[in-house]
């Protein structure tokens, strides 16, 4: 396969993921708000800081208003990572391979596409409650559709590799949400508002359901625990990492264990260490502290794919 095609579908599948989790990271705060008890301050501004774009929002924006980060996030066209230019960059991926692709994933991922832009057009921030939801099932409509239409080989295996490493990043990405804006006061832990935190917290990972059929207590531990190890959730950052060492152990004709290219090594320890891992080992070194390293070390996987499997020339 030409790494132009590998690369269009990997990072066609990293932007609609991208989408969706932008859409469930701004959930978390819009779900506490309903169910927040009256006087709760509104803190927006540690969303935008989990982003890593503290800089550029306020270079454009300033104050750190709910409305301000609501558009910066969802139709800031300017800004790579909202939501409207995920799409836009996830349709121009798909536009360039699409003698590669079925004409449903690209008739899907257009309409994905039209359906944010005519909402970014409306500009209408009342109505995102409806909005974000529709952004998550056109995802998953997406990745439907291709499952069902495109042939398992090389290029489905490249963008399931994009759409699970995007996952897991955000998924670690919105458990720092609660660090930086749930992280309750000592009077507050174990209380009705902090469970109600860590509620709207698996709701927004769409994981609600599925952690109370195995736990019937919510407790910050067990979410914690059900969220980063837990090995059939497929929201779950352990999960994630299985299934993208599985794709990347067929684009390189490799076996578990072993290795041939430096992404194999580096994704290979990574889900290693993390299938090692316990919960009490993770609370011990801090989850802000652990979720930093992880993003680094994805970020570093993410680089070690672009310099075996696109990059021109050896980087």
């Amino acid at each position: 396969m030409l790494s132009r095609v590998a690369n269009s579908i990997y990072w066609m599948n990293r932007y609609v993921e991208r989408a969706e989790n932008v859409a469930r990271f701004v959930d978390v705060n819009l779900n506490l708000l309903l169910d927040a008890p009256m006087g709760m301050d509104q803190q927006w501004e540690p969303i935008v800081i989990t982003t890593g774009d503290q800089a550029f929002f306020q270079q454009r924006y300033g104050e750190a208003t709910a409305e301000n980060i609501l558009k910066f996030l969802t139709f800031d066209r300017d800004y790579p990572n909202s939501i409207i230019s995920c799409l836009r960059s996830a349709r121009e991926n798909a536009r360039s391979v699409r003698e590669v692709i079925s004409s449903e994933m690209w008739e899907q991922v257009n309409d994905f596409y039209l359906m944010v832009n005519e909402a970014a057009d409306v500009g209408s921030l009342s109505e995102l409650h409806r909005f974000f939801p529709e952004v998550k099932m056109a995802s998953h409509l997406f990745a439907g559709v291709m499952d069902a239409t495109m042939t398992h080989n090389e290029g489905w295996h490249f963008g399931q590799l994009g759409r699970l490493l995007e996952r897991a990043d955000k998924t670690g990405r919105i458990l720092d949400v609660k660090y930086y804006i749930l992280l309750p006061a000592v009077t507050d832990v174990g209380s009705s508002l902090d469970d109600l935190q860590w509620i709207a917290l698996l709701k927004s990972a769409s994981a609600y359901e599925m952690y109370r059929k195995r736990q019937y207590r919510i407790t910050p531990r067990s979410v914690t625990e059900f969220l980063i190890l837990n090995r059939e959730f497929p929201r779950s950052i352990l999960f994630c990492l299985l299934e993208a060492e599985r794709s990347l152990h067929k684009i390189s004709g490799t076996t578990p264990g072993t290795w041939r290219t430096d992404s194999d090594r580096t994704l290979g320890r990574l889900r290693s260490e993390l299938d090692y891992l316990t919960i009490d080992e993770i609370i011990q070194q801090g989850l802000h502290e652990f979720l930093d390293s992880l993003q680094i070390r994805l970020n570093d996987v993410g680089d070690k794919i672009f310099s075996d499997f696109f990059a021109l020339e050896p980087v």
